[in-house]
């Protein structure tokens, strides 16, 4: 039992180890790529660590159930021979066309090295017969290698007598397997994602385990775009006239100074319905009634979105959603994307990002560090027990007064942006404070608490005179009988705060959430040409209001027409409540085929 036992160890390790080495000869291979120190490989292998030791579980389950089997029935060692050889073929490959694609591509190796395979002379074009060559020897050296060295690894059978004893053995290290495969037992699973800790994509990207990169790019739920061809490139232009502009011209100036410090705080599900201004609700959010009485609110914002993910992305980068496709677990496609962090980094501003719950999920990390932000503080920058004070985290008032924390302490003579995502408002809704009956109307009640604390703190500091504060969520909220069709789902409120504005105001233009970058960088004086999706809402060049968005798989549009809902299953207008819903409906689909074929091409030929 023993000797079986220690077979499948060693196999597990040395896979492991292998990762590692590759992970070696991949910088050192692509060292003209991107420039790293000694203490640089350190943190790539200690990062990436968790990626190699999960991708080397699913390597383990042919050798685990071939002992567990063989407990009870004699089997052939030539099937162990076979799947060694097997293994050795996918890593050498794996391996080999990572290190070498990634010269051109700049990108982990994923399954779109597989649409080339059709075309061998065009995939081949670009390199010479010699570069081939020196691969392919290389190639078969590798798989002599790492099946030479897997059969360096032996296991005896069984004893009867110990039979009963080794199967349950087994049973119970299934679940450990499991758990392993899965990344523990977080909300957030092992994705790509959750090894990126530098600004230096080269680091990042080396941290990536190339198998776990290829494998999961086969994933069609979340990150596959698929053709919207709704109708002909002409028409689809056509309709696309005149709805995006990215200059900002004379806006109207809502800012004392061009160069505020700035925080911008993504509400955790802050449906409109939960407000005063839009639900008619007072007894819900009360202080951000108030305050939004004190600031400047956008009185006809709309979500673009119904995930986390997606209007997170939506936010920052002012980049369209889609349906059934996570664009922030796209990190060939992510780091591609403007985003406002980036923008305000060539302006000389300082970058940070607070979310008390796992900034691994969804591949959450990933996103924030490629769109220009220095640094993340998160659930583990915690201890023990504020970890555990929410199921997804660190509850909103113990994340708020860090935000605070990193106002009150940042340094006069530098410019700040600072990024926080709240979490106490969602599901299962487990919030200290027990005002209000209904859990979920509780636990806005407690986001609402900790909104008005935070803002009446900071007005007694010197930093509010410089400070620039917005507010929105993430994405909208059903509840009762607002659904995704109907008109109040995604409207959702958005307010600016602090001593850097003028004034209190009131804005009345319809916009999406996806405006905020253009808007933002508008009234700062900041080119916004790149974020081509976002519209400054305050330019005079701002002549036809509207607004998108995107659930699990329909449209939903608005303009002063009405309101109007497509199915996408149904392939069929649901909701009618525009003069002109066809027309409308109709720019809401030129605007998602536009959308699906700009990431297509994002990226490609970089």
């Amino acid at each position: 039992m023993k000797s079986r036992l220690l077979y499948l160890l060693k196999f597990y390790a040395l896979t492991v180890l292998m990762f590692l080495a590759a992970k070696v000869v991949f910088m050192l291979c692509n060292r003209s790529t991107g420039t790293f120190t000694v203490v640089d490989v350190k943190d790539v292998l200690l990062h990436g660590l968790s990626l190699d030791l999960s991708t080397a579980l699913y390597f383990l389950i042919v050798p685990f159930l071939f002992c567990a089997l063989s407990v009870w029935v004699r089997l052939p060692q030539w099937i162990l021979r076979a799947y060694r050889a097997l293994v050795a073929v996918m890593l050498a490959l794996a391996f080999v066309a990572d290190t070498s694609l990634y010269a051109f591509w700049k990108y982990k190796l994923d399954a779109t090295c597989l649409q080339y395979l059709e075309t061998p002379t065009e995939a081949t074009a670009s390199v010479s017969v010699g570069y081939l060559l020196v691969r392919l020897l290389v190639l078969i050296a590798l798989i002599w290698l790492i099946y030479k060295a897997y059969g360096t690894l032996t296991t005896s059978p069984s004893r009867k007598k110990e039979a009963t004893v080794e199967t349950l053995l087994y049973v119970l290290l299934i679940p450990f397997i499991a758990i392993g495969i899965r990344g523990g037992l977080a909300e957030s699973t092992t994705n790509v994602g959750q090894v990126y800790f530098s600004q230096n994509q080269f680091l990042n990207h080396s941290a990536v385990n190339p198998v776990f990169s290829f494998l999961s790019s086969f994933e069609k739920t979340a990150n596959y775009v698929p053709d919207y061809q709704f109708m002909s490139a002409d028409e689809r232009a056509q309709l696309m006239n005149g709805l995006y502009s990215t200059e900002s011209i004379s806006p109207d100036t809502l800012l004392r100074t061009q160069r505020p410090n700035i925080v911008v705080v993504l509400m955790e599900s802050c449906g409109g319905i939960f407000t005063e201004e839009i639900g008619h609700r007072k007894d819900i959010m009360p202080q951000l009634a108030r305050l939004t009485r004190e600031g400047v609110y956008f009185a006809n914002f709309y979500a673009n979105s119904y995930r986390t993910d997606r209007g997170t992305l939506c936010t920052w980068s002012g980049y369209p959603s889609f349906p059934r496709t996570s664009v922030m677990k796209m990190p060939a496609k992510t780091r591609f994307l403007p985003g406002i962090a980036k923008t305000l980094q060539k302006e000389g501003y300082r970058t940070s990002y607070l979310y008390g719950g796992d900034v691994n999920f969804t591949n959450m990390r990933c996103y924030l560090v490629t769109s220009g932000f220095e640094q993340l503080h998160w659930m583990k920058d915690y201890a023990a027990e504020e970890q555990k004070t929410a199921k997804w985290g660190v509850r909103d008032d113990i994340t708020f007064e860090t935000l605070y924390q990193q106002i009150v302490q940042s340094d006069s003579g530098e410019h700040y942006l600072w990024g926080y995502s709240t979490l106490s408002s969602h599901e299962p809704w487990d919030v200290p404070t027990h005002r209000l009956k209904d859990p979920i109307l509780n636990a806005f009640n407690y986001l609402d608490e900790c909104i008005g604390r935070f803002i009446d703190q900071l007005r007694q500091t010197p930093q509010w005179d410089n400070l620039l504060i917005v507010f929105l969520p993430d994405h909208g909220f059903s509840y009762g009988d607002v659904g995704e069709e109907h008109p109040e789902h995604d409207h959702v409120p958005m307010l600016w705060l602090g001593g850097a504005l003028k004034a209190p105001r009131r804005i009345h233009q319809l916009c999406n959430q996806t405006d905020l970058p253009a808007t933002l960088l508008g009234q700062m004086g900041i080119a916004h040409d790149e974020f081509t999706f976002s519209r400054d809402v305050m330019s005079r060049g701002y002549t036809y209001p509207f607004a998108v968005h995107t659930y699990n798989n329909g449209i939903t549009m608005r303009d002063s027409t009405g309101f109007a809902v497509f199915d996408l299953n149904a392939n069929r207008i649901v909701v009618n409540q525009s003069t002109n819903s066809e027309l409308l409906i109709k720019k809401g689909k030129a605007i998602l085929q536009t959308a699906a074929e700009h990431l297509k091409e994002l990226g490609v030929g970089s």
